[in-house]
């Protein structure tokens, strides 16, 4: 079983969602909830108020990881600027408690909840509602997408790391590979 904290980073709205999974599609919402900030606070005020309520979530819900929705591009570079950094802030907390940190993107957490990189907001809602078997749709938008975050990580992570670990041992066997035609190159010289 592991737990992810889902970040939906976000200057005026950062959705909080904690979910449990486990082998196979075995999956429980533990928490979610919206942090809100002002745009007439200063922005430092705004990212130290994120910045707390991400604290008491670590400490409270002990997540064994964050996933954060990762920035690529978006047509306001104000709200860009704004979600980067509390992207930031996130990563920070956890990298100073000792998580792993892993930031998906929009098209990856849609495909993943709903099958379609390209999924509406209100149908990542429906499938979070239907997967986690919540009684009401999350609201706002923001408090569904940290969970959808969530429940990517949990399906996507152990592929991820078969990935990784193929990647690993096919590095491993190419260099012993390219040693074995060194040595033998070298052989070849040597009985000319």
């Amino acid at each position: 079983m592991v737990r992810v904290l889902g970040v939906d980073p976000g200057l005026t709205r950062c959705g909080l969602g904690v979910v449990d999974g486990g082998g196979g599609r075995v999956l429980r919402c533990v928490a979610v909830d919206v942090v809100r900030t002002s745009p007439e606070m200063d922005l430092g005020a705004r990212l130290i108020a994120v910045a707390d309520a991400v604290e008491r979530w670590v400490a409270e819900y002990r997540p064994d990881v964050v996933a954060v929705e990762r920035v690529f591009s978006q047509h306001n570079v104000r709200t860009a600027m704004g979600t980067a950094q509390v992207g930031g802030v996130v990563a920070l907390i956890a990298a100073r408690r000792g998580l792993t940190v892993a930031f998906h993107t929009p098209s990856e957490v849609k495909a993943a909840v709903t099958g379609f990189g390209r999924a509406g907001k209100e149908q990542v809602t429906t499938m979070i509602t239907r997967l986690l078997g919540l009684p009401a749709k999350p609201r706002p938008a923001d408090a569904a997408d940290a969970l959808a975050l969530a429940v990517c990580h949990v399906w996507r992570a152990p592929m991820t790391q078969r990935l990784a670990q193929a990647r690993a041992s096919s590095a491993q066997l190419a260099a012993a590979h390219r040693a074995r035609l060194a040595v033998a190159a070298r052989q070849g010289r040597a009985a000319r």
